[in-house]
């Protein structure tokens, strides 16, 4: 039962699907699909769907508020250290591969309380947040629709959570793709969820089963997975609760490679088109400034997630491609250091004036 609301890349011609533009930054611009999905647009509009209508540009749109993409993985990473008073211990960050057509997908996974059916759904809703709290870091329900859709043009979630003592397993996909190639005017969030009872997990159908049925089919021809046994293998590797976010159809740079570079250090995700040029004069300037983390933090991300946080973690750990972040206190990593007091200045003799 999709709920509606509503970015590709490295395509899939008949299990998967992808856009015709590549680019993040031209993949917002008006387009007619080279070869639109007549079957899954004209089965939508004739569906009764729970739904909550935004146009699909508005997601493309709304992710452009990140110019840097380390700026949305850390959207996301905050997500998970909200998750720390729910008993999360750690958030992994890692690459994976899209069966379907042998693509790069970044994973985030952590072992937070997880989120229920109705979480979930209020997870892929705009501008809603349960987040209260005035310690946690995200509180307007929109940094995992920015994060996800600027990072790439799908994002499947799978979430696990306990609540009252009933085990729910819930399947959001959020396709930017799916969006554009049925021609969409509103985002469609086809949404699945599961109950496990006595170990064995069943379908839980709150609208009709007809509903549930199409949105299985919906996520299992827009997503890398091509089954139900396959999509319930995602939650093998959680605890008894957990989220994990799969981000595919990764965007590309203006020369048609990957915004982000998984190949030149296994144990490091990089950007490919930043840092190169540390504005040095010499070799041994270069050197220095290059080895610095003030400089490696605008392309590396373990070196900026090194950094992200100024308290250091008790219980909880940043693990990136299956190896532990160290925290660093940027405060001890500057060259010149300078106190200057804060002295505000007020003018009690000033007026205000106000027009209208």
């Amino acid at each position: 039962m999709p709920a509606v609301m509503s970015g590709g890349t490295a395509g899939v011609d008949g299990g998967g699907r992808s856009l015709d533009c590549r680019s993040f930054w031209k993949a917002g611009a008006s387009e007619t699909p080279s070869a639109p999905i007549r079957e899954f647009h004209d089965a939508l509009e004739t569906g009764d769907f729970d739904r909550a209508r935004v146009h699909p540009k508005f997601l493309h749109t709304n992710a452009t508020s990140h110019k840097w993409a380390f700026g949305a993985i850390s959207e996301l990473l905050d997500n998970a250290v909200d998750e720390i008073c729910n008993g999360a211990t750690f958030i992994k960050v890692d690459k994976s591969t899209n069966t379907k057509d042998n693509s790069p997908m970044l994973v985030f996974q952590d072992d937070g309380g997880g989120m229920d059916p109705e979480g979930v759904r209020q997870c892929m809703s705009l501008g809603f947040s349960t987040k209260k709290s005035k310690t946690t870091i995200g509180q307007y329900g929109n940094g995992f629709k920015t994060s996800t859709m600027r990072l790439g043009a799908d994002a499947i979630v799978f979430t696990r959570a306990i609540r009252e003592n009933n085990v729910t397993l819930s399947i959001g996909l959020l396709s930017y793709t799916f969006l554009r190639r049925t021609m969409k005017d509103d985002i469609v969030v086809p949404m699945l969820d599961f109950v496990v009872q006595d170990g064995q997990i069943a379908p839980l159908v709150y609208g009709s089963q007809g509903d549930w049925d199409s949105s299985l089919k919906i996520i299992l021809d827009w997503s890398p997975f091509s089954s139900k046994e396959e999509l319930l293998q995602q939650f093998e590797d959680m605890d008894s609760h957990g989220t994990k976010v799969l981000i595919y159809n990764l965007w590309m740079n203006d020369d048609g490679l990957l915004e982000l570079d998984f190949d030149d250090d296994d144990e490091d995700i990089l950007l490919r088109d930043q840092g190169q040029n540390s504005g040095a004069s010499t070799k041994v300037q270069k050197e220095i400034i290059q080895q610095h983390i003030s400089h490696r933090l605008r392309f590396s991300l373990r070196a900026y997630s090194s950094i992200l946080y100024l308290k250091k973690f008790e219980n909880f750990q940043i693990i990136l491609r299956g190896k532990p972040v160290e925290q660093i206190n940027i405060a001890n990593e500057l060259k010149f250091k300078k106190v200057v007091t804060y002295k505000p200045q007020v003018a009690y003799d000033s007026q205000v004036v106000s027009a209208f």
